[in-house]
């Protein structure tokens, strides 16, 4: 169980959708007092038509971060393999400003093979690619202390993904959140071997928020998952039109738990 309040975030999926529909949803889901909006770092639809429309995201977060005064933002997550470090640090140092210290810096080491062929970027493997994030993430921590001026805040990392020998270890290093998937099961465990990294590399477990997908009706799912340590539940909406009735329903299931 966390002592953590419950938040609840929405994943505004940039696809099929044109962005005068996108600025609504964010705008109803700041309204309805969503904690976290989020949308996530793909160049092409992960579903529907391959082509459809779609938007960038980080330049995106920079609209939001202007359109938005209470929720924090960010992307869930950003692929580590398409941007330089250090210039992914510049961006989200600039994002926190304009959104006065309300980014979330979420990373991911990437998986979606068309983004990479179509832009250009090396696949390689998922090992290749999850030592690439191990390798990053210092750089970035480095680069926030040397930029002027600094973050307006220690900026959140959120790491997303369940490896359990590589990803959930570089979880307990270097995130203030972790995002993962599956089932309570699946999650109990992987919250078992965090826990373990944690200690291996002498942090306090607690020092990181757990943080799911929110896939079912909140008063069945929710009890289960806030036993196991989970606080930050993210509802996902997609284009061509963004239908919140389950951000809704989360969201006054937060607001009973939380009392």
């Amino acid at each position: 169980m966390t002592s953590r309040p419950v938040r609840v975030g929405l994943q505004i999926q940039p696809q099929h959708a044109d962005y005068q529909t996108i600025r609504r949803a964010v705008r109803e889901a700041e309204e309805l007092g969503v904690d976290i909006l989020f949308n996530w770092d793909h160049f092409y639809p992960l579903r529907g038509e391959p082509e459809g429309l779609h938007f960038e995201c980080w330049t995106m977060l920079a609209a939001w971060a202007e359109q938005t005064s209470r929720a924090e933002i960010g992307a869930l997550v950003t692929c580590n393999s398409y941007r330089n470090p250090e210039l992914l640090a510049d961006m989200a140092r600039t994002v926190d400003h304009v959104s006065e210290g309300r980014l979330i810096l979420g990373i991911g080491s990437g998986w979606f093979e068309k983004d990479y062929q179509e832009y250009g970027y090396e696949f390689g493997t998922a090992g290749g690619r999850l030592d690439a994030l191990a390798e990053a993430l210092p750089r970035i921590e480095s680069r926030f202390a040397k930029l002027n001026p600094a973050p307006t805040r220690k900026i959140p990392v959120l790491i997303g993904g369940g490896g359990e020998k590589k990803t959930l270890r570089l979880v307990a290093r270097h995130a203030d959140i972790w995002h993962g998937f599956g089932d309570a099961e699946t999650v109990e465990r992987k919250v078992g071997i965090l826990r373990q990294h944690c200690a291996d590399v002498g942090r306090d477990p607690a020092e990181i928020e757990i943080s799911t997908a929110a896939q079912g009706k909140p008063a069945d799912v929710g009890p289960t998952l806030l036993n196991l340590g989970v606080s930050l539940f993210t509802v996902s909406a997609s284009g061509p039109d963004y239908d919140l009735s389950d951000l809704r329903e989360w969201l006054v299931w937060r607001d009973a738990v939380n009392g």
